[in-house]
């Protein structure tokens, strides 16, 4: 099974950390404006490991051997456009497969428009795999590597492992950089890979792979998905709408449509003094500034406000608030693998799907800016198969 190496020693820690410097520069070259070769992804030298030979490293077209079409972000503008690199060979325990659809998620925004919620259908697999095999719909999110030996690792959260590699703008374990899922093809590592419900719809079912994930490890990690526990969910949005959700205009959608149980508008003082003291946990989904107080009063003794929007600035913690009734402020981000695929197997056993805004490639950059300014129900997910185009 291909692994990061758990420890380096002497020369090849040198040899290493001259490689991944040069993979930065190359993801730099991606993500910012720093002369023509760097905007193409192309870091200029690299050198060999006798340290006085030099060469010229492989533009991203001619790195690997999958050749690879796909939009990609070349500037400080964070414009998509089109873009050619490639994917690496199978290894013995890879998984190579046709990207269907794509998420967009709102983290994309801050991450200069990569992409994380990808499913797709099994091409080729690696000697080693066995979980998968040639036809089956499977799905990747936002990690395609991991130490896989640390103690997060061990106990099923990948996503608390300090050498995690994201699907997008990482560096992955042969040192080259990780491109994501606006693209036709990708290879990835059997481990991070999940086996999609046959039934579900994929458009639908994308956004399941970060924000489905998201919201679904928190209420298994503290409880909150135990028969007769009271859990609150703040903001009907790209995640809040999974789970669930507190807005006037969206009382009768989070009733109706999401199934929520009640509905509770924190600016109306009579609702929260009436609700005071009564939910188990609270999911805050809020990616924008917003007090916290209030949250907390509606916790009961010993209850957990869970952290999971992004806002731009930090938030202010009123201590009192937590200091009594024993409350607690926890954050969680996204889900280990094994979360991942139970969360998959109950949504397609109950039919659970986001609500989603199907749209070709070539409208990417107007969806996000519609995404900054909110103005989408609930999500975007891409056509990549029927709209992706050859990079010209």
């Amino acid at each position: 099974m291909n692994r990061w190496p758990s420890k380096l020693t002497g020369g090849r820690v040198e040899a290493h950390e001259r490689v991944v410097r040069t993979e930065r520069e190359k993801a730099e070259g991606i993500r910012r404006d720093g002369g023509d070769e760097r905007r193409r992804g192309t870091a200029t030298r690299r050198e060999t490991e006798g340290g006085g030979c030099r060469k010229t490293a492989a533009t991203p077209e001619e790195e690997h051997p999958h050749k690879a079409v796909g939009w990609a972000a070349r500037d400080v503008s964070g414009h998509l456009s089109p873009f050619r690199f490639s994917r690496r060979a199978n290894g013995e325990s890879d998984v190579k497969l046709k990207i269907l659809c794509c998420g967009v998620c709102h983290s994309d925004l801050h991450n200069i428009k990569n992409e994380h919620e990808i499913l797709g259908v099994v091409t080729e697999v690696g000697s080693r795999v066995e979980k998968f095999k040639a036809g089956d719909k499977v799905g990747v999110g936002c990690m395609v590597g991991s130490c896989r030996t640390c103690e997060s690792c061990e106990q099923g959260f990948e996503n608390d492992c300090a050498a995690w590699v994201l699907t997008y703008g990482s560096i992955d374990r042969d040192g080259t950089m990780t491109y994501g899922g606006f693209s036709d093809v990708l290879v990835a590592d059997e481990h991070f890979v999940v086996r999609f419900p046959d039934h579900l719809p994929m458009d639908g079912a994308a956004p399941l792979l970060c924000a489905g994930i998201t919201v679904y490890s928190p209420m298994k990690q503290f409880g909150l998905n135990e028969r007769g526990k009271h859990l609150g969910i703040v903001g009907l949005g790209g995640l809040g709408h999974i789970a669930v959700n507190t807005s006037p205009s969206k009382e009768r959608e989070a009733i109706d449509k999401f199934r929520a149980d009640s509905f509770l508008v924190s600016r109306s003082p009579d609702q929260m003094e009436a609700a005071a003291g009564t939910m188990d946990g609270i999911i805050d989904t809020v990616a924008a500034i917003h007090p916290l107080g209030p949250l907390f009063s509606l916790l009961k003794n010993g209850g957990n406000l869970i952290l999971m929007g992004m806002p731009d600035k930090p938030l202010e913690l009123p201590a009192f608030s937590v200091i009594r009734g024993r409350k607690k402020l926890a954050g969680s981000c996204i889900g280990g693998l094994r979360d991942t695929q139970e969360m998959l197997d109950f949504a397609g056993k109950h039919g659970i799907t986001a609500d989603v805004e199907v749209i070709p490639m070539e409208y990417v950059n107007t969806a996000m800016e519609r995404l900054a300014k909110n103005d989408i129900k609930y999500r975007f997910v891409i056509d990549v198969a029927n709209t992706l185009k050859a990079a010209e």
